[in-house]
């Protein structure tokens, strides 16, 4: 403990990663001096705030920087331009559930189990502040989140459980979803076809009408992979109306659906025939929001559920299973906050959240004699919080939180956080925080297959940050440096007990890295970036890189928009000793990717993908290679 605290003395650190966000987020009242417009943010704080006075690390990447990818998924691009994020990946496109799955996130070495690679439940994913995951098994769906919902996407770098509760113990990310902002109509089509049969195509209709605005997308995705049976299929659509009904209160509600047929062919050294998922997800929510300067609020109703059918497959010789596992869960949830100014400098935001989650899961005979049950559980989660901040003087600003959070069956927990704010100057910040993060166990772990432990307690960690940053040359250069220092405990592991595999609470984690990024824009035409984050893990996390390098340069002029970038991925662990079986394994390796567009006219433009053109051989999930180069190209389409 106090080797901890002298390490949170001397570590701790924020840096936001700056980009461009639509103009709907000026916000002329979050404080009377100036800032500039891509400072704003929502996922820090519920609402809309300058991001200099925030006390924790908050990364951005808007729309114009979603569409310059061309990719159909969002963490490629998220794993490029977030400093200590990273997404595995299997294959050219999809990432699928169960054995054999990719999608796993992490984020400063925080997101699945450290040993075990099983699915992120440490690491929260959001639509509209919304959370998303499984109800049995407690993970984000990575194939759900699709380029077509997002107008940007907020990261929010170290625990966020005072605003977010459970699973956002390494932190979060927040897909804002689009909407339009200028009156009128537009439609755009986008379609793509190159290496291994690999074909992308979205449609996608935005309306405003005065006070009425909506959203409407559509698409269809798949590829043949780059191995033989790692075919994947996708089926998705999106709506998103809002109305407004007065100056100070809005209205909106959407609805997400996806399908995806996912094939896994095992790893090379251990093939698998029909390993074959069916996966449906869907989204719906509605809000109602006001806004009257000094006050503001909102209050939600969401809905997220799936169906899964998946046939876990047969090795080579053996004879096929004669079942197929099957499942369905939910997660209902209510939440309402409001903040208020009460006077001056002053800013505090009261919450409430309730979510129910839950579902049955069961083996299905094939020749159709009773099922085998293997969880029917609900469970819920009612929490309330306050978060205060205080403006001192002109340079310095205070900010606290605490959040009451109760489960159905794991108990209780108090979960603070506090930081400052040090305003040097209005082009620098420093800032200070530190943060309690915790994650309940999940229904799979503790009523699920062989490991289950129903006594589970919390996992728990505490983050400790420095960070300073500042803009240069007017704006156009903008750097920022992060140290911090993570001290986790209560870990859930698969360790034996009675010679039997059980979910204990027994792992520890500790790591401690600096995170840096710089953006020069050295013309209207020409702009550079880039981002590196070092991570050091006393216990070593599957799926999580010791050094993470990211340089890119883009160029737009005229009818002409270029951009390449080069990643390092180094001490990456594709496995890691359990129990003490098994080996440590890392793997390094440079991937450089090129994308350009040119526009024929005023509807249509061409585009090409390339990626790994340097046709690096790599893996990420053990026993599964990456492709070499491939290539993409197709047309986009406004009208």
């Amino acid at each position: 403990m106090k080797r901890s605290l002298l390490a949170a003395a001397v570590l701790l650190l924020t840096l936001p990663v700056r980009a461009s966000l639509p103009a709907e987020t000026s916000v002329p009242d979050i404080e009377k001096q100036p800032h500039p417009i891509d400072s704003v943010v929502v996922t820090g704080t519920r609402y809309r705030s300058d991001i200099r006075h925030l006390p924790m690390s908050v990364s951005t990447v808007d729309r114009r920087q979603i569409e310059r990818q061309h990719e159909q998924s969002l963490l490629p691009l998220l794993t490029e331009q977030v400093p200590g994020l990273f997404a595995t990946g299997r294959g050219i496109m999809g990432y699928s559930v169960s054995t054999g799955a990719a999608g796993q996130l992490s984020l400063r070495g925080i997101g699945g189990a450290p040993q075990d690679g099983l699915p992120t439940t440490g690491l929260m994913v959001l639509i509209d502040g919304h959370p998303q995951y499984m109800g049995l098994m407690g993970h984000p769906i990575a194939d759900a989140y699709q380029s077509m919902l997002a107008e940007r996407v907020e990261v929010l770098r170290g625990p966020a459980s005072v605003l977010y509760g459970s699973n956002a113990m390494g932190g979060v990310i927040n897909i804002v979803t689009r909407k339009m902002q200028e009156e009128g109509v537009e439609t755009g089509l986008h379609a793509g076809y190159g290496s291994y049969n690999t074909l992308q195509t979205e449609l996608t209709n935005r309306v405003r009408a005065d006070r009425f605005t909506s959203v409407v997308s559509g698409s269809y995705n798949r590829t043949d992979g780059h191995r033989p049976r790692m075919g994947f299929e996708q089926y998705g659509g999106y709506a998103k109306l809002g109305y407004q009904l007065s100056r100070a209160w809005d209205i909106y509600a959407d609805v997400n659906l996806t399908h995806f047929n996912a094939s896994n062919p095992g790893s090379v050294t251990a093939p698998v025939i029909d390993n074959d998922s069916h996966i449906t997800r869907g989204m719906t929510s509605f809000a109602l929001q006001n806004d009257y300067g000094k006050t503001s609020g909102a209050l939600s109703f969401f809905y997220n559920w799936g169906r899964h059918k998946i046939d876990d497959g047969y090795s080579p010789g053996a004879e096929s299973l004669d079942y197929r596992f099957h499942s369905r869960d939910d997660m209902l949830g209510i939440s309402w906050y409001q903040s208020a100014r009460l006077f001056e400098g002053n800013r505090l935001t009261l919450g409430f959240d309730w979510f129910r989650f839950g579902g049955r899961a069961w083996n299905q005979p094939l020749d159709g004699s009773e099922r085998t049950m293997l969880a029917d559980k609900v469970q819920h989660e009612v929490a309330v919080y306050l978060d205060f901040r205080q403006t001192i003087a002109s340079w310095l600003i205070l900010d606290a939180g605490i959040r009451y959070d109760r489960h159905s069956h794991a108990g209780s927990q108090w979960v603070p956080q506090a930081g400052l704010s040090f305003l040097p100057s209005s082009n620098a910040e420093l800032k200070i925080s530190a943060s309690k993060g915790f994650r309940y166990p999940t229904i799979r772990e503790m009523y699920m297959f062989p490991p289950q432990n129903p006594d589970l307690k919390p996992e728990r960690l505490w983050n400790y940050e420095i960070a300073w940053s500042q803009r240069l040359a007017e704006g156009r250069v903008s750097y920022g440096i992060n140290v911090f220092y993570i001290d986790g405990a209560n870990l859930i592991m698969r360790i034996p007990v009675d010679g039997r595999p059980k979910n204990i609470n027994t792992g520890r984690i500790e790591n401690a890295g600096a995170e840096a990024q710089i953006g020069w824009r050295i013309s209207p035409a020409w702009s550079l970036d880039a981002n590196y984050s070092y991570l050091h893990m006393k216990y070593p996390v599957l799926a999580s890189p010791e050094h993470k390098l990211y340089a890119g340069a883009a160029f737009t002029r005229g009818r002409w928009n270029v951009s390449t970038g080069v990643q390092y991925v180094g001490g990456l662990y594709t496995s890691v000793k359990v129990n003490g079986s098994g080996t440590d394994k890392q793997e390094n390796f440079v991937l450089w990717n090129l994308r350009g567009s040119f526009r024929v006219c005023k509807i249509l433009s061409i585009f090409a993908r390339g990626e790994n053109l340097l046709a690096q051989r790599y893996e990420i999930n053990a026993g599964y290679p990456m492709p070499k180069a491939t290539v993409l190209g197709g047309i986009d389409m406004k009208f």
